[in-house]
């Protein structure tokens, strides 16, 4: 048994976007249950594909993946291709999101891709090389993202609520989540989805920084500032002593933080101190897109060495 046609998965935590094409058949597309970070990847992997197949009728013959959370121990495409060669598939490309996600973005070029939502990463691609910064959990870091932003805010909501920090109407925020302050922090840490509860109050720090609040307004810009330095730490760590500074490097900024207007202007500033030629560009398209591309890229091209992959011989 063979397959036919490309498949691309987009596997994120909240959804899993796949697009089956087919010569001479319209493209199958779906959004799948996301994937569970904390359990076994390689199966969810796979379930996928099974999915696709039990739905569209037909079997790929290549499957290429962007995954969120994929380490490199679990990046083993020769085992994902193993529990799919029954049913037709012939070869798996594995990448991990950033890397899809640079490519469904920017496409083949020199650059930096900054996707910040509930967590952040950037990922700058150079002449050789490809430099990751950030991306670690809301434990360890995403700097700059909505997890983190929502996060500072309820800190300032409380000093301000202690008598420890000026006054702002972030306290207003949260009264409406908890009208008793002091027992919101009990039922923060008993909320299951507290992850996504604490980032959610991201969008509503942006709009009473608009409207003047001093202390959201800080927040906002702390985030633009650290933003900007996983960006310029990524584009330095791809530079090369032949980049001529006139050609400045494209920046695609991304996610629903840069949804603030403030955040978003106050990074581009600052990451034009740095590189005054720097253009900044909207997505060229999707992280499925990116899935999709790992398909065409060149085997010299600087991010496949960080695509895991596997065929069957003959």
């Amino acid at each position: 048994m063979s397959g036919s046609g490309e498949l691309a998965i987009d596997a994120g935590q909240t959804g899993t976007k796949v697009r089956l094409e087919r010569e001479g058949a319209p493209a199958y597309t779906a959004v799948l249950p996301g994937v569970r970070t904390h359990e076994p990847l390689l199966p969810q992997l796979a379930e996928a594909v099974h999915r696709v197949r039990a739905a569209s009728g037909d079997a790929p013959a290549t499957v290429s993946y962007g995954v969120s959370g994929l380490t490199r121990e679990g990046a083993d495409a020769a085992a994902l291709l193993r529990s799919l060669e029954e049913i037709g598939v012939r070869r798996v490309l594995l990448a991990h999101d950033s890397i899809t996600s640079f490519l469904g973005t920017l496409g083949d070029v020199r650059g930096a891709v900054v996707a910040s939502g509930t967590g952040v990463v950037a990922l700058a691609v150079g002449r050789d090389h490809v430099a990751r910064v950030d991306g670690w959990g809301n434990i360890m870091g995403d700097a700059g993202s909505a997890y983190w932003i929502g996060r500072e805010a309820l800190d300032a909501g409380m000093r301000a609520y202690d008598g420890r920090g000026p006054a702002t109407l972030i306290q207003d925020l949260m009264r409406e989540r908890w009208p008793d302050l002091e027992e919101a922090y009990i039922e923060l840490q008993t909320t299951p989805d507290r992850v996504r509860l604490v980032a959610s109050f991201a969008e509503q720090v942006a709009e009473i920084a608009r409207a003047g609040d001093a202390v959201a307004d800080r927040i906002c810009l702390a985030a633009a500032h650290e933003l900007t330095h996983s960006v310029r730490t990524a584009l330095r760590r791809v530079s090369t002593p032949d980049d001529d500074p006139a050609e400045g490097p494209v920046i695609s900024a991304i996610g629903g933080v840069f949804r603030s207007e403030r955040i978003r202007t106050r990074f581009e500033e600052l990451v034009r101190v740095a590189h005054p030629a720097a253009t900044f560009e909207a997505p060229h398209g999707t992280g499925l897109d990116g899935a999709a591309e790992l398909i065409r890229l060149p085997e010299r091209h600087p991010l496949r060495g960080h695509v895991a992959a596997a065929a069957v011989e003959g």
